[in-house]
């Protein structure tokens, strides 16, 4: 029997890159959207769809104890606005409030459900500025921050949190780096700390695949993080990348 998997935001950039790799795996994937009118794209994919909100808490933990999913895939950002600088405040307060809200009523449908484990994604700029680089997985997040960039660091915070202390699921977080390619609406690589879209749905799999759980910074660089302890548990390199020597 293939192993069942809940991809939550199975539309959105890291989603669509993560379907196929899932797929090709030999997972049963389910994939969410709040949108009906792709409900016909995930299923070209090979995916089965589930039309529903993370903000409906009933919803969602009906759909998954009726799928009783072994993991979830936790891909849900709203960043819709992102790309409009006179919305800036707008996206960091609709972001956090997915990766708090959203993050709480999935971490509990998924216990209902029984499900045993959670890869979910974070983001990596949300270290102390003081703190030494590159930053480790153990260096202070940038809880004093202010501004819209408080929002966004005690957004990501809250995300964390909950899947590493949800009691019976294994947790996993992956700080991703700044995102780019298909479906990010960035073409070009970063100068530093950047992360092309294929390479953070290659570390969720991996993630997936990992059973100790845990903080994985993931970026192509390590100028702002160090990504040590991806490469030597997860076994993930960015494609191209020397093997470990």
């Amino acid at each position: 029997m293939q192993e069942r998997i809940f991809l939550a935001g199975a539309t959105g950039a890291i989603g669509t890159a993560l379907i196929p790799l899932l797929r090709a795996a030999g997972y049963e994937v389910y994939g969410s959207t709040r949108h009906a009118d792709r409900a016909a794209r995930l299923e070209t994919a090979g995916v089965h769809p589930v039309v529903v909100d993370v903000f409906d808490a009933e919803a969602l933990a009906v759909a998954l104890m009726r799928i009783r999913p072994a993991s979830i895939m936790h891909q849900l950002t709203d960043l819709a606005t992102l790309h409009d600088p006179a919305r800036a405040a707008e996206t960091a307060r609709r972001n956090a409030r997915i990766r708090e809200t959203g993050t709480r009523n999935l971490v509990h449908a998924a216990s209902q459900a029984g499900a045993v484990g959670m890869v979910a994604q974070s983001i990596n700029w949300i270290y102390a500025p003081d703190a030494p680089r590159p930053c480790d997985e153990t260096a202070p997040l940038d809880l004093n921050a202010t501004g819209d960039r408080r929002v966004s660091v005690l957004g990501a915070a809250a995300l964390e949190r909950q899947v590493l202390q949800a009691p019976g699921l294994r947790g996993t977080v992956l700080r991703y780096g700044r995102l780019y390619g298909p479906g990010t609406g960035v073409k070009a690589r970063p100068v530093s700390n950047g992360l092309h879209v294929n390479e953070a749905a290659r570390a969720a799999l991996a993630a997936l695949r990992y059973t100790g759980g845990g903080v994985f910074n993931i970026a192509e660089d390590e100028v702002e993080v160090s990504c040590a302890r991806a490469h030597a548990m997860l076994g993930w390199r960015p494609a191209g990348a020397a093997p470990a020597g």
